[in-house]
């Protein structure tokens, strides 16, 4: 995959200093404190940045994406995630604002998975299923840090050990995740894990996207493409009914540059699943590239900004979610409330409720093999 270099011309470039973008030396790194949470467990940031004004700030807490800096067709930039200015916004949040989600990313249903023949429960928290590991899952916890320097990249490498029997889930699990930004505008998400008994797994990152702008209005003018002729529908708790469906003649047919509001609201029983009063995107699609990460997963473009995200991932799937429940009553950073449909997500994950559905790919993670992950948010404007 070619990676053409993101230029700024002379106008871009004040532009980008005037607004406080990092200057262009090339890739550095920092980290420093981030308060504490309510029992007093120091929390750091690590800030990436690289030489065309594009900065990602990772904390440990949830090992969350706080945010995402970037310039736009003017080199103006803004930060494109969803998110809160202290540690405390994150510890009541349920929102999973730019989490890393585990052990089990989407959703399981009733909560419960059997292995070799016993059956685990893991706590509900989204009505009768559990939903991303659960109400104490890898969001909740602090993790350990360490700043990484590659080739031609700067990152942190956050490392959490998942012990026996915590929410449920089986193993002593040891996972690690590394975020690194480069000079290609690109920020790299490297997941591993290991396990000493047989266990599920289904990491992920639950960023919220708006390439306006975080709590600049809402995404239904953002045009997205999804490379995905199928997805998997649910029944009206969000579980996949097993089928693998075709998106053509569906609103979920993003095959094409598709605004994001142009069916949003169509009556389609799907979108009332997802959202009954209005409508919404709440699925998994089944990718095309089939765990290719030099192939195109996913685009989404803003016409106003001009801001490009491009999506490469080796998973299979990506749960496309238009912040649904989201209602203009979470105050975020810088004091922006943060409005229905006014961020989506791209999810790169296995299929939904995986260890309840045998035509589903296995999510079953056994001692001495290694999990491993590897997704990408390239960035680029107009």
């Amino acid at each position: 995959m070619k990676h053409p270099r993101y230029l700024l011309s002379g106008l871009a470039l004040s532009l980008l200093m005037a607004s406080g973008g990092a200057q262009a030396a090339g890739l550095t790194s920092e980290h420093k404190p981030f308060g504490k949470t309510h029992d007093g467990t120091a929390v750091e940031q690590y800030i990436l940045r690289n030489s065309h004004g594009m900065q990602a700030t990772v904390i440990t807490y949830g090992g969350v994406l706080q945010s995402l800096k970037v310039p736009d067709k003017n080199g103006k930039v803004e930060d494109v995630v969803l998110g809160f200015d202290d540690v405390q916004g994150y510890q009541g949040g349920t929102a999973f604002f730019g989490a890393t989600i585990g052990r089990f990313g989407n959703r399981l249903a009733g909560g419960a998975f059997e292995l070799d023949g016993k059956r685990y429960q893991v706590p509900l928290n989204d009505g009768p299923n559990s939903l991303h590991g659960g109400a104490q899952g890898f969001d909740k916890h602090v993790w350990q840090a360490e700043p990484v320097k590659g080739k031609d990249s700067v990152g942190v490498k956050l490392s959490y050990l998942s012990k026996d029997g915590e929410m449920g889930f089986p193993g002593n699990l040891k996972t690690e995740v590394t975020y690194s930004l480069n000079d290609h505008n690109e920020l790299h998400i490297d997941y591993k894990a290991t396990t000493d008994q047989p266990t599920v797994l289904n990491l992920t990152n639950h960023s919220y996207f708006n390439l306006a702008g975080a709590g600049n209005g809402d995404i239904l003018k953002h045009v997205a493409t999804l490379h995905a002729s199928h997805y998997t529908p649910v029944n009206a708790t969000l579980i996949p009914t097993g089928e693998l469906a075709p998106v053509a003649g569906t609103p979920m047919d993003f095959l094409k540059p598709t605004p994001i509001g142009q069916h949003i609201k169509d009556d389609h029983p799907q979108l009332k699943f997802a959202e009954p009063k209005q409508g919404g995107f709440d699925f998994n699609w089944a990718l095309d590239t089939q765990g290719n990460i030099k192939r195109l997963a996913a685009q989404v473009h803003d016409p106003a900004s001009g801001r490009r995200l491009q999506l490469y991932t080796t998973e299979p799937g990506v749960q496309f979610y238009t912040s649904n429940f989201l209602d203009g009553t979470v105050k975020g950073k810088a004091g922006k409330t943060y409005a229905h449909w006014s961020a989506f997500t791209l999810e790169t994950q296995h299929f939904p409720d995986a260890p309840n559905q045998p035509t589903f790919a296995s999510t079953r993670l056994n001692p001495g093999q290694t999990y491993t992950q590897n997704t990408i948010f390239k960035f680029s404007a107009d």
